[in-house]
């Protein structure tokens, strides 16, 4: 039996503002153990991976505030957010007056989380599912929250984002302190402490750090 990804999220979501960026309303998940469950049972059959749309994560709370805070950061400029998730940092960029801003993640469901959250904050995002790493991107900023979870993915990442560093695009990367965060490639911007849910989290609250890719 198929699953409406629009039926799902909204009868497993509500909707609520994350704690650190309350002008953005997102649908997130009330019990994080309970969604991550339920989204076993019923869609690994099809193939889908973890309900990462469903969480507003530390990383991308701390670079949609830093994006809010900053708004000239993305005024005026193209922007990518890469692995969008809930599509919290490209909202936080549109409010911010990106030109143009492409929410990305290759999880199928993100694009209905992505259209359902855009439509709540009224703002304009497109979206693609294209798998971008190693790729060339026509934008101006890449901005990426809470990537660095993964050795594999890490690996893959770090060198995509320096060459684009060096053709002259700027990444901006959030992170609550993930073991694989290429802190030797990074300048600081800002940190921040960023409430969290315990259940996905091994604390309450996670300082979470805005760094700024270097080639």
């Amino acid at each position: 039996m198929k699953t409406d990804p629009e039926i799902f999220i909204r009868a497993n979501t509500g909707v609520m503002a994350p704690p650190h960026v309350p002008e953005i309303r997102l649908h997130l998940a009330d019990e994080a153990h309970d969604l991550w469950l339920k989204t076993e049972d019923e869609l690994a059959e099809i193939g889908l991976p973890p309900p990462f749309w469903a969480f507003a994560w530390a990383g991308g709370q701390g670079l949609a505030r830093y994006i809010l805070d900053h708004p000239q950061t993305v005024a005026g400029k193209r922007v990518i957010d890469f692995a969008t998730g809930s599509g919290l940092v490209a909202i936080a960029a549109k409010m911010a007056g990106a030109t143009k801003v492409i929410a990305a993640d290759i999880d199928p469901w993100t694009k209905t989380a992505v259209r359902l959250n855009t439509g709540l904050n009224k703002v304009d995002v497109d979206f693609s599912d294209a798998d971008l790493i190693g790729t060339h991107v026509d934008t101006d900023i890449l901005l990426a929250g809470d990537v660095f979870y993964d050795s594999d993915f890490a690996a893959a990442i770090v060198p995509w984002f320096e060459t684009l560093s060096r053709q002259g695009i700027t990444v901006f990367v959030g992170d609550p302190g993930r073991a694989y965060l290429p802190r030797k490639r990074l300048e600081f911007c800002a940190a921040y402490q960023v409430p969290v849910t315990r259940a996905l989290e091994d604390s309450e609250v996670k300082k979470t750090t805005v760094w700024r890719f270097t080639a």
